[in-house]
């Protein structure tokens, strides 16, 4: 008698995706919304769509709009911190270190997706003082703290001469940023290019040192 072959085994239910790529994946939905609509108008079913995963699985993951704003911003700055590692900045010197510092707040604060957020905070903050207060604290203080971090390592070691870390930080911010974000803001330009960025970055390095490296 011939055997008949064997059914193949279940192999259980599909797999799930974990919670952490869920997130991400909702989170750059939701970023999407918020860049194009703004903060109220943002729609949650939208973004639970766009992300391919229920109502349900949205809410439990982020219970409030408020909830999943912050993650956005999050997110969004945690790229920025990964990049400025602290040992492969030291690798490249004082000079070259600051200049990648800067062209990474560069890229950050320029991108058109962080302009749009900075639009809407600005526009909506009366109504949803806590996004103004996620931004400031998530956005703001926490690039902040990375630049007041490594300036004062400098300092520590010698390599420069500083009073205050934490001023400094937010007036190399305000050097690097402040002009070219606004003149998009204002409708000057449309985009700050890579070039632009780099160039920047660099002059700024330069100006800053030229006051600070001891004599």
């Amino acid at each position: 008698m011939i055997e008949k072959p064997k059914a193949p085994r279940s192999r259980g239910r599909p797999q799930i995706r974990p919670d952490d790529e869920t997130r991400q994946v909702i989170v750059l939905a939701a970023e999407r919304q918020f860049c194009d609509l703004g903060y109220e108008t943002a729609n949650i079913n939208v973004i639970a769509q766009n992300a391919g995963v229920s109502t349900k699985t949205l809410y439990r993951l982020f219970p409030t709009k408020a909830d999943l704003f912050e993650c956005v911003i999050s997110f969004r700055i945690s790229e920025f911190v990964i990049e400025v590692d602290e040992e492969h900045l030291d690798a490249v010197g004082l000079k070259a270190g600051l200049v990648r510092l800067l062209a990474a707040y560069g890229h950050l604060v320029l991108a058109a997706d962080t302009i749009a957020i900075i639009r809407l905070v600005l526009a909506e903050a009366e109504r949803f003082p806590e996004i103004a207060a996620t931004f400031w604290e998530k956005a703001i203080e926490r690039t902040n703290a990375t630049l007041e971090h490594w300036l004062k390592r400098q300092s520590e070691a010698g390599r420069l001469i500083i009073a205050c870390p934490y001023q400094t930080a937010g007036m190399l911010r305000g050097m690097m940023a402040m002009e070219p974000q606004r003149a998009v803001m204002m409708g000057r330009v449309s985009t700050i290019d890579e070039a632009t960025i780099i160039t920047r970055a660099e002059v700024c390095a330069e100006i800053f040192l030229s006051g600070t490296v001891p004599r």
